[in-house]
């Protein structure tokens, strides 16, 4: 049988892209030889071994106009170059050379969209840019045959707005015989305390962060242990170190797979608390959900559509009732109180990833890429 080549694009450094590595996994698995190509930062750490080849471009620009501009162009001559017969796009900012090269070689192009990408909060701010994703959208998404998207909610957004039927693959971690565990003394938490947990790779405005912080000022015998990235690290930071709340939040860097489990196994609680801000974050479903589930930790939630669906379903967990910080503290403080709940949480988590897992989401994978082979 003749060789398949799939190449996969994304605009990040692929280190910490748990969805992208489950495509290329997949895709290796089925029979291509697959390359990953996203690009190189001055803050990127060497990549751990992979089943599958891996490209990170060195570009001028880190953001902005021009480093999508760089980035297209860059990729448009580097899949020109190179023989493949798919080409796996991953959100919109990736899908102009994607597209324009599978029109030109005739091969196959799949479009996986992460989020409404067009209602992302950095562009809702800023109209005049979010016209021109806007308009390369509706230039190309109607061309597309093979569109992926992460949840229910996003797919019929876009059906109601292009008249297409997309396939819902969910962000969902592989199911573990065991989890790599660690003490708290370990990881450098005092082990008396409680653990509030919140993660995330960009932990950003209207996320949550602040509220989170703020809140401990209401808490007693417990942390907020704080992992990841994002624009209001800093601001957190420094509310963090209010009189009241100062040693009652840890934070940690953006950490591996591997590293961010050892971690996310000790918390007593997992936080997802994006606001209703913008159409985006209102259809969110937030990978730390997965994690939460898979490491046995109860969730408490904001009450978005396809988190309170998750939550109440599958009962992992609580809904806040609002964004005060006092009414979060309440809601951390009744959870942690309520030992009998917090135990009944736990055994559902454990349940629940059983079929919250990418072993059954591979299957729908599997469909869609097997014919394109």
């Amino acid at each position: 049988m003749k060789t398949k080549r799939a190449i996969v694009c994304v605009t990040n450094d692929l280190s910490n892209d748990r969805r992208v590595d489950n495509s290329c996994t997949v895709l290796t698995e089925l029979g291509f030889i697959v390359t990953l190509v996203g690009r190189h930062r001055k803050s990127s750490r060497p990549l751990a071994q992979r089943i599958y080849r891996t490209y990170r471009m060195r570009l001028c620009f880190d953001k902005g106009f021009l480093f999508y501009a760089e980035y297209n162009l860059r990729l448009f001559f580097f899949l020109l170059v190179r023989k493949s017969s798919l080409i796996l796009a991953n959100d919109l900012d990736t899908l102009l050379a994607a597209y324009q090269i599978s029109r030109l070689k005739g091969c196959n192009l799949v479009y996986d969209t992460h989020e409404f990408f067009t209602g992302v909060p950095e562009l809702v701010e800023r109209p005049r840019v979010k016209a021109v994703w806007e308009r390369i959208e509706r230039k190309i998404f109607p061309h597309l045959k093979h569109i992926i998207t992460v949840n229910k909610s996003i797919a019929g957004l876009y059906q109601e707005l292009y008249g297409k039927t997309l396939t819902v693959i969910r962000n969902v971690p592989p199911l573990r015989e065991s989890d790599a565990t660690a003490t708290k003394i370990e990881l450098g938490i005092p082990e008396g305390s409680r653990v509030i947990l919140l993660q995330g790779a960009w932990i950003n405005k209207d996320r949550g962060g602040e509220e989170a912080v703020e809140a401990m000022a209401y808490m007693k015998d417990a942390v907020l242990l704080v992992i990841g990235g994002g624009d209001v690290i800093s601001e957190l930071k420094t509310i963090a170190e209010r009189p009241e709340i100062k040693g009652k939040v840890i934070f940690k860097d953006r950490m591996p797979f591997e590293q961010l489990r050892r971690y996310t196994t000790v918390a007593d609680i997992g936080l997802s608390l994006d606001k209703d801000t913008n159409i985006n974050y209102r259809y969110s479903l937030p990978n730390k959900l997965f994690d939460y589930i898979h490491a046995g930790v109860p969730v408490l939630a904001s009450p978005l559509v396809e988190l309170r669906k998750i939550i109440e379903t599958y009962d992992v967990g609580a809904l806040i009732s609002s964004h005060y910080p006092e009414a979060i503290a309440q809601s951390m403080q009744s959870m942690l109180s309520n030992t009998e709940n917090l135990k009944l949480y736990q055994a559902n988590c454990i349940k629940a990833r059983l079929e919250l897992c990418w072993d059954e989401e591979k299957k729908i994978a599997e469909a869609l890429y097997r014919p394109l082979l």
